[in-house]
């Protein structure tokens, strides 16, 4: 990859996306010129036009800025495209057949990561809520960091922050083995349930490729994982491992976790310290171990007691990670992008966890055919666990439907009667909004573009 100082302009083939609209943000605030295609459009790019960002949504040639087909400026040039777009785009042919450097996000942020103090947060869930709390802990604390986010920090509203310290966080994805791209300083594994088997094959080789990330590690580095994952992955021989939860063995130990009013109060032992009595504002299990393992990080890098603290206690959270959108003692409403089967286990746990014995309604979308495939019986069992469900068409994202594979594999398998299997259309005439009490939206694909609606109505129940 060129460095920004070289390039003339970079073009996002799927600019549209969590992690690449991130990396936009960053080349426009270092003054290069950035243009992208996406198939729809949305607040994210909505945002990076009022940045100054030109984007198209017809996968086109003719679609693309001239800059960019000059030819003259070719080697000036960087064009960036993430695996959800199809190999038949005529865009990304384009500049293939036109002989332009093409690089994966992962090879963009791998670059990023051998220039500066990197954390990566891997596991199959929680990578969002620790890389941003830690985020959070560092700017609060005022270490300060740089951070590429797989959601939008509701502290700062953005998925980039930027500073001149030397630190920079940013999310370690497995998907397409994105993540042997980094050489982090500090790395941190919070869980490795098996998922994107449709690329490792096997839970066995999916493992085998969190050793490998283990391995990109600097040598000057540090290792933290959750309990849940020790004895499954292969940690380097002399690398220093810190393992986070609730166990007596554990070097960052979470003791002393109760509720506290509309808050939950814990402690953190770290070997002859003790961060006691700390207020968190998100609810259950999931929520305290991310907070250990960000907290933990802070530590690493120097942030003090009182940093810690006082960033755990003001932290907003993450838009779509147990994001309360309605809160009314007669109805709430808290969407959520959890789309793995161990994922939505402990969200739910936590909603139950708080709420304890009121009527909670599911809406959940089954985010690609693989996954379902692979994991219907789990999804049917957590999801039994509600009072209501209705399930969405399944989002194929990169996807190309499999043969007997659909949303009604997972509702076959449940025992809950109050269930359905329901057109995205039809929720609003499906839903009794006058009764609802506990509202969850779940899943990862495009759910999301029911939760304002869904407020909304909630809303303006409130005011008739």
């Amino acid at each position: 990859m060129n460095g920004t100082g070289t390039l003339a302009g970079v073009y996002f083939i799927g600019i549209g996306g969590i992690g690449m609209s991130a990396l936009a943000r960053y080349f426009i605030s270092k003054g290069v010129i950035v243009a992208g295609y996406d198939r729809t459009e949305s607040s994210l790019t909505r945002e990076l036009e009022r940045e100054g960002c030109s984007v198209s949504y017809n996968d086109d040639e003719s679609a693309i800025p001239p800059l960019f087909k000059n030819a003259g400026l070719k080697d000036k040039i960087l064009v960036v495209f993430t695996p959800a777009i199809p190999p038949e785009s005529a865009i990304l042919n384009f500049f293939r057949r036109e002989g332009y450097a093409i690089n994966k996000r992962s090879e963009v942020l791998g670059a990023i990561s051998c220039t500066t103090s990197t954390i990566a947060v891997a596991g199959t869930h929680g990578k969002t809520s620790v890389s941003t709390l830690t985020a959070h802990i560092l700017t609060h604390s005022g270490r300060g960091c740089s951070a590429f986010l797989g959601g939008i920090s509701k502290n700062y509203n953005s998925n980039l922050l930027l500073s001149d310290s030397e630190y920079t966080v940013m999310e370690a994805d497995e998907y397409d083995r994105s993540f042997h791209r980094l050489s982090p300083l500090f790395a941190v594994i919070t869980s490795a349930d098996a998922d994107h088997l449709d690329i490792y094959g096997s839970y066995e080789s999916m493992l085998e490729g969190y050793s490998e990330f283990c391995r990109k590690i600097r040598p000057e580095g540090k290792l933290l994982i959750n309990e849940k994952v020790v004895g499954k992955i292969a940690v380097p021989e002399g690398l220093p491992l810190f393992v986070y939860g609730f166990s007596e063995s554990c070097d960052f130990r979470i003791t002393d976790h109760e509720k506290a009013g509309e808050n939950y109060r814990f402690s953190i032992q770290a070997g002859r310290v003790t961060l006691k009595n700390l207020v968190y504002p998100f609810p259950g299990i999931m929520n305290m171990e991310n907070a250990c393992a960000a907290s933990a990080l802070g530590m690493m890098c120097g942030v003090d007691e009182n940093g810690i603290r006082n960033a755990l206690a003001t932290f907003k959270g993450v838009r779509r990670r147990f994001d309360v959108r309605v809160k009314r003692p007669d109805c709430v409403y808290i969407d959520d992008y959890a789309h793995h089967p161990e994922e939505i286990r402990a969200f739910i746990s936590s909603v139950r966890d708080y709420f304890g014995k009121r009527r909670i309604t599911g809406i959940f979308q089954p985010h690609l055919y693989s996954r379902t495939r692979d994991h219907a019986d789990g999804f049917a069992a957590i999801l039994d666990t509600l009072d209501e469900v209705i399930i969405l068409p399944i989002y194929p994202a990169r996807e190309k439907p499999i043969e007997g594979v659909s949303s009604e594999m997972i509702a076959e398998r449940m025992k809950m009667k109050n269930r359905r299997v329901v057109e995205m259309k039809d929720v609003f005439s499906t839903l009794d909004f006058g009764k609802i009490d506990v509202l969850l939206t779940i899943g990862a694909g495009d759910i999301d573009r029911l939760a304002d609606p869904i407020e909304n109505e909630l809303k303006k129940l409130k005011d008739r």
